[in-house]
This record gives structure tokens, C-alpha cells and sequence, in this order.
């Protein structure tokens, strides 16, 4: 393990190596296999560090059949003989923080509720575990983050190393081992041993600040998002941000955000509700004014009209209306917009089917609709005019009338 640099210092920033060997991926990427390195390869839920060999970028690193893989932006000259590597400290470190944060949550949740922890990612912006737990209360949650920060502030020692199968079968391990040899173990001292090939700091203080964010039910299990050290630093500010606009823009504490915001929920509820109402009685206003000016044809009114402003449900609903005044009403609708909407209605007392009348009219405009003999819709292109659809439509009506 002495070519692994990220175990014997997990805090090395910068290496020199050789090259052993040079290759290109299948999909063009090259890629370099070093003596030694301190580039940590994807494994066990953490992501790979990035950064530079002798200036060129790292984009992926991956154990590969007992070697690390360094796949670059571009190939390293042939004649080169050393290789400086530099690896992104920031993006390390803060997978150190996520990472030993995930051990410390983890072991939190077994200690205080005897649940164990079945999955683990280690994402761009939060990290998940899903925790052998069907269901989860806020005051359990919060046990558990107060357990977890009081184990970080303590700032308890962490070791990482590998063990003799002696001395392995003595610790107290939270989950066993998924290999057989070289094993590591994480160890928080007097809180948590388990089995990990992670990079970890030294002491729990470097982990920060533990915050759940939010958990939910995933697969009879609970998945529980949360943030470690400068991760929870950038979410705290983030919503202390959106909490100090919530707040000047409702002229409101913090403390009294949620009764505000419930309160204008009610209202907007109430005003959705009065001006449902008031749509309604326009609608039905409009309706008796169409049927009045409808003139009678073979018994039958016909009402029909073309729109630029209205939806097909507002077409729908006006025609609902329009054939419930009077029995022997008819109401050929056409909307358009970005394309030609018809709705054709009947009332109780007229023999036509509207989703006939609409099946012999949709061909005019290339269109495609359906319904039933009481009311049916349906669109298509702009190539006739609305008023010239409807006209058409009144037409076929009319000669269905009088061969009745």
C-alpha cells in the first residue's frame, strides 16, 4: 500500500512520480499508471480527486485490476521521465468532511435507534444515506444530528489503518468488512469502527458542522440528506439569504415567516375560490346573452362564436352553459392562438351528435379531437380562419337539420 499515498497522508497536496506504463481508453482518453501517487481512485461511495500531472488535468481516476488509472485531458510527452502531481485540495478535503461526517451519522442513528445505515452517496452538492429505519420523526432526526455534532466539537481523535486479523476480530465493528485482506478500519475513538478505504481527517473537529437537511421514504428504508463543515457553511447562508427576502418582502420576523405564509395560502385559497365564483356568474351572464341573440333555426338555437382570448376549458365551460339555458341550443365555438380549438356542444332536445359534427369538420383543418354526441373538442392548424371552421361546421349542422 506504500504506492498509495492517500493512506499514508491523507493531507499530501503534491507528489513526485514515475511513469509505469501509458495508454489510451477505448474512447480516446488517454491515460497514466505511476510508481506512486496521492490521487484517491473512485471507491466506496467517494468520489475520485482531480487536479494536475505536470500540468495537464486529471478528469477521472479508477483502480482497474490492482492499478490506478489517471485519465488526463491530454497525453503526457513521451520523453517524460518524472511526473508532479497536485491534486484540487479543496475538492479532497471537502470529501473528507462529507465522508467521515457519513461515519459519524451513521453510527449516531445505530447507537441511538439500533438502525443501520444500507446505502451511502457522496454527491456535488449533499450526500445520502439510507438508513434501515421505516420511519422517521423530526425529534429523531434531531437526536440525531445533536449526537453527531456533539461527537465532531468533542474533536476526538480518527485513526485509519490497516489491521492484523487478530486485532480485527477485537474491535467493535459497526458493519463487517467486505474484503478478506488488507483491511482498513476508521476508527472514532470510543464511537465508531468500521471498515473503510475512504480519505479521513485526523480529528473529528475537521468535519464541521453536521446538519440534516430533509429524509423521506425510500424502499421501506428512510434516505436522509445532508451537508458536513463548509457544505453546511454555503446551505446555512443560502437559506439565511432566502429567509432575509421571505422576511423584507412579507415585513415580517423570521419567527412569524410560517403563520405569514400560511395566512396569505388562506387568502390566496379564499380569492382563487371568489373569483372561481365570479367567472362563473360571467360566464353564465355571457351564455344568456349569446342564446338571446341566437337565431332559431329548423327549432334549433344556434350559437356560435369565434375567440382570440380564451382557453378550451373557458370554450368548455361557456358552452356548458349555453346548452344548459334551453334544451334546443347548439353552441359551435372556435378559439385561436397558436392553433384553431373547437368546441361543439348540444342541448338535451337536439338530434345531432357533436362528436360527429366535429369528426366531419377536423379534416378542414387537419386536426385531431373527440367526445361524445353531447360534446366534443378538438384543434388543429391555422389554415382556415376560425370563423370560416365555424361556418363550416354551422353548414354541415344545418343540412343535417333539414334532412331530419
Amino acid at each position: 500500500m506504500k504506492d498509495k499515498l492517500y493512506y499514508e497522508d491523507p493531507y499530501k497536496k503534491e507528489f513526485t512520480a514515475s511513469i509505469l506504463r501509458q495508454g489510451t481508453e477505448r474512447d480516446g482518453t488517454p491515460f497514466v499508471v505511476l510508481t506512486q501517487t496521492a490521487f484517491y481512485p473512485t471507491g466506496g461511495g467517494q468520489p475520485c480527486d482531480l487536479g494536475t500531472l505536470s500540468g495537464i488535468d486529471v478528469i477521472d481516476v479508477e483502480e482497474i485490476e490492482g492499478e490506478i488509472r489517471h485519465r488526463l485531458r491530454g497525453a503526457l510527452p513521451e520523453d517524460k521521465s518524472e511526473i508532479a502531481g497536485k491534486i484540487d485540495w479543496q475538492r479532497r478535503f471537502d470529501h473528507m468532511q462529507q465522508h467521515t461526517g457519513q461515519h459519524i451519522l451513521s453510527a449516531a442513528f445505530e447507537q441511538l435507534y439500533d438502525a443501520a445505515t444500507v446505502g451511502f452517496h457522496l454527491g456535488r452538492e449533499t450526500v445520502t444515506v439510507d438508513i434501515a429505519l421505516p420511519e422517521l420523526s423530526r425529534e429523531q432526526a434531531e437526536a440525531v444530528e445533536q449526537l453527531a455534532n456533539s461527537i465532531v466539537f468533542e474533536n476526538r481523535d480518527i485513526i485509519a489503518r490497516f489491521v492484523e486479523p487478530q486485532e480485527l476480530a477485537q474491535l467493535p465493528l459497526r458493519k463487517p468488512p467486505s474484503v478478506s485482506e488488507n483491511v482498513r478500519i476508521v476508527m472514532i475513538a470510543d464511537f465508531d469502527y468500521s471498515p473503510c478505504g475512504g480519505t479521513h481527517p485526523s480529528r473529528t473537529g475537521e468535519v464541521g458542522p453536521i446538519k440534516i437537511l430533509t429524509w423521506e421514504r425510500y424502499k421501506n428504508n428512510n434516505r436522509i440528506e445532508f451537508v458536513c463543515g463548509a457544505r453546511t457553511i454555503r446551505e446555512m447562508n443560502k437559506k439565511q439569504m432566502i429567509l432575509r427576502d421571505a422576511s423584507r418582502l412579507l415585513t415580517s420576523g423570521e419567527a412569524e415567516l410560517a403563520d405569514n405564509v400560511t395566512r396569505l395560502l388562506t387568502e390566496r385559497k379564499e380569492l382563487e375560490r371568489s373569483l372561481l365564483e365570479a367567472r362563473g356568474k360571467l360566464f353564465e351572464y355571457e351564455a344568456g346573452e349569446l342564446v338571446e341573440a341566437a337565431p332559431l333555426n329548423a327549432g334549433i338555437h344556434l350559437v356560435t362564436k369565434t375567440f382570440t382570448d380564451r382557453t378550451m376549458q373557458d370554450l368548455q365551460k361557456l358552452a356548458n352553459h349555453v346548452t344548459s339555458i334551453k334544451p334546443n341550443t347548439v353552441a359551435l365555438f372556435a378559439g385561436y392562438g397558436d392553433k384553431t380549438q373547437l368546441v361543439f356542444a348540444r342541448g338535451s332536445a337536439v338530434p345531432i351528435a357533436m362528436n360527429n359534427l366535429l369528426k366531419e369538420t377536423l379534416p378542414l383543418i387537419d386536426g385531431k379531437g373527440g367526445g361524445n354526441p353531447n360534446v366534443a373538442q378538438g384543434g388543429g392548424n391555422m389554415s382556415v380562419s376560425a370563423g370560416d371552421v365555424v361556418a363550416y361546421a354551422e353548414r354541415i349542422l344545418k343540412e343535417s337539420l333539414s334532412s331530419n
